[in-house]
């Protein structure tokens, strides 16, 4: 057999060492599979600011309001007595919170956390503005339940006899004094009584807040001397001794805190702030980010004696709170 020529051997060779050079190449580093979930972020947290003496049972009626409106939207809820702005800056989410009096600092807490609202619920001196909005407080001087309260006394009282019972030197007293004759002057046009005795009516006594028992006593047997057959007591002088001898001799009663239970077949109703429906009905509009709001203080009748103030004339009340509500009724209250 015939060899190849050393020729033809050297021509191969050649040929190899011409061919493409290859390199090896690194794997590849795998990507993370495109269906690993991202971490979701927080939802909004929604904070009520109760202070720790606050009553059990007003404290479960706040709670259960407010997490009631937070589910509904989506929010996280929480419940703190205290809040200090760098806790609030450092709060994950924080969106919304609503606090009660007295004043935690809410104007220093949102001016530390800008992005969310905060709502003021009857906290005296604090202004709306920003992302601070306000239901109440000092500033509402709508005076509407003095108002409402001489309506409903004219309506009940005999001969338009009726009185108010208010605070000695109180910064308020001109104004509710003012408020709760408009009110009756508003039933009864001029009031001026059939039969003797021709006593100007309503009958304002003012006396001191701390008066308190037989004193207190004292100075309501003045209704009685002018025959006043209805009256209104304002807060401030609302002793209960004072309620429940005026009850047992047959004066009809309107007040804004419950009666006593000795009293309550005297008495008509109770004209109270009605804070959660105006929580609720603000509540939308902070989700939406609105702030500096302000709310007047909404008022409801509790407490209601259907015997003294019967459905139709407890309509005619509910009418006329209604108006004030939406300023249709100016309460002529002058300081």
């Amino acid at each position: 057999m015939r060899k190849p020529s050393a020729l033809i051997i050297a021509f191969i060779i050649l040929l190899a060492a011409c061919g493409p050079k290859t390199t090896p190449t690194a794997e590849p580093t795998p990507l993370p599979p495109t269906d690993t979930p991202l971490p979701a972020p927080a939802s909004p947290l929604a904070m009520l600011l109760l202070p720790a003496d606050t009553p059990e049972s007003l404290s479960k009626e706040y709670q259960s309001a407010v997490y009631n409106l937070a589910q509904g939207s989506g929010y996280r809820f929480q419940v703190r007595n205290s809040l200090t702005p760098e806790q609030a800056a450092a709060e994950p989410g924080l969106g919304i919170v609503i606090a009660l009096p007295p004043d935690p600092g809410i104007a220093a807490l949102a001016a530390a956390v800008p992005d969310a609202q905060f709502l003021a619920v009857n906290i005296p001196g604090v202004p709306a503005g920003g992302n601070l909005s306000t239901i109440g407080g000092a500033d509402d001087a709508s005076n509407a339940a003095p108002f409402l309260a001489g309506y409903i006394a004219a309506m009940l009282s005999q001969d338009w006899r009726t009185g108010l019972i208010a605070e000695k030197d109180a910064q308020e007293t001109p104004a509710i004094k003012s408020a709760f004759a408009n009110g009756h002057g508003f039933y009864c046009g001029l009031c001026n009584p059939v039969a003797p005795p021709y006593y100007p009516y309503p009958l304002i006594i003012e006396m001191p807040g701390d008066s308190a028992g037989n004193e207190a006593i004292a100075y309501g047997d003045r209704l009685l001397d002018y025959q006043v057959t209805a009256a209104y007591i304002a807060p401030a002088v609302a002793d209960e001794a004072l309620i429940n001898n005026l009850a047992s001799r047959g004066v009809l009663l309107i007040g804004e805190t419950p009666p006593p239970d000795r009293a309550r077949a005297s008495w008509i109703a109770t004209i109270q702030p009605d804070w959660l429906s105006a929580i609720s009905e603000v509540w939308p509009k902070l989700v939406a980010g609105e702030g500096g709001l302000s709310l007047p203080s909404p008022l409801s009748l509790t407490d209601v004696n259907p015997d003294l103030l019967t459905p139709g004339k407890q309509r005619l009340a509910e009418e006329t709170l209604a108006r004030l509500a939406q300023g249709e009724i100016d309460t002529g209250a002058q300081p």
